[in-house]
């Protein structure tokens, strides 16, 4: 760990940072890599979990990408921390719906490659999984590795896993025109956010598309993260939270759009 590591030198390096040498696992509805938007992006890994009877497999992914989600996140990290690398590990179906054990299989092959982040624009509220959530997200502190969640849109006090465990950096939306700011509310388990409001994507088939969400807020912290990882490495992810309190701005009511608590 960099104890040295002050606010002032984390910032210097997420300005200047450009996500070179960190991997990030983007655990979604796959990446459809030839995107035009996504600039000739080459994917570190392309794996999609699905279920071959009693058992999980995990096959290639193809660059293909089920709902347009997980494209739409990869150009958000792709435009804050352009030259960090991307793996795509498909966990959500069609409707964005997958079982807790797609999802633990991800994250533990993204956890086993060495990945450094693993964004989490995901979320599951069944009380009875937890657990589950908790032994992934436990080995992923234990490793070292970061975890990066976005939580409930329509009320955030609402608890999901991953975003609900405190040693990940969980982001809400915040309607602001500021790509690079981040913002903290303390007294919440959904500490901070950044810009998802009416945010221009890429999406399926070549095209983009305007979207609104923690989904899409999560991201753009995770890019930041990279950043300053590519600057400043080995970083724990204690260390990048506290970092990340003193760096961000009072997260205001009226950043919060209307439908959210």
């Amino acid at each position: 760990m960099n104890s040295w590591v002050t606010p002032e030198q984390a910032l210097e390096a997420i300005k200047v940072g450009r996500g070179r040498g960190v991997k990030i696992a983007v655990l979604d509805s796959g990446i459809e890599a030839h995107h035009p938007a996504l600039g000739g992006l080459e994917l570190v890994d392309d794996i999609a979990v699905i279920e071959d009877g009693f058992r999980l497999k995990a096959i290639p992914g193809d660059s293909r990408d089920i709902f347009g989600h997980g494209t739409a996140v990869a150009g958000i990290i792709r435009a804050t921390a352009p030259e960090a690398q991307i793996g795509s590990f498909r966990v959500l179906g069609e409707a964005l719906g997958a079982r807790t054990a797609i999802i633990l299989e991800g994250a533990r092959l993204a956890i086993e490659r060495g990945y450094h982040i693993l964004n989490c624009s995901l979320g599951c509220g069944v009380p009875e999984h937890v657990l589950r959530y908790k032994d992934w997200v436990d080995a992923a502190y234990v490793k070292g590795v970061h975890v990066v969640a976005a939580c409930n849109n329509s009320d955030f006090t609402r608890p999901e896993w991953p975003a609900f465990f405190t040693s990940v950096i969980t982001v809400n939306m915040a309607r602001t025109e500021k790509n690079g700011e981040l913002y903290f509310r303390p007294g919440h388990l959904v500490e901070f956010a950044a810009r998802g409001v009416d945010v221009e994507v890429p999406w399926l088939g070549g095209t983009t598309k305007k979207v609104t969400g923690s989904s899409f807020a999560a991201p753009r912290v995770t890019g930041m993260l990279a950043c300053m990882l590519s600057e400043v490495p080995n970083i724990s992810p204690l260390h990048a939270k506290v970092l990340f309190h003193r760096l961000a701005r009072p997260w205001t009511q009226d950043m919060i759009p209307p439908n959210c608590r």
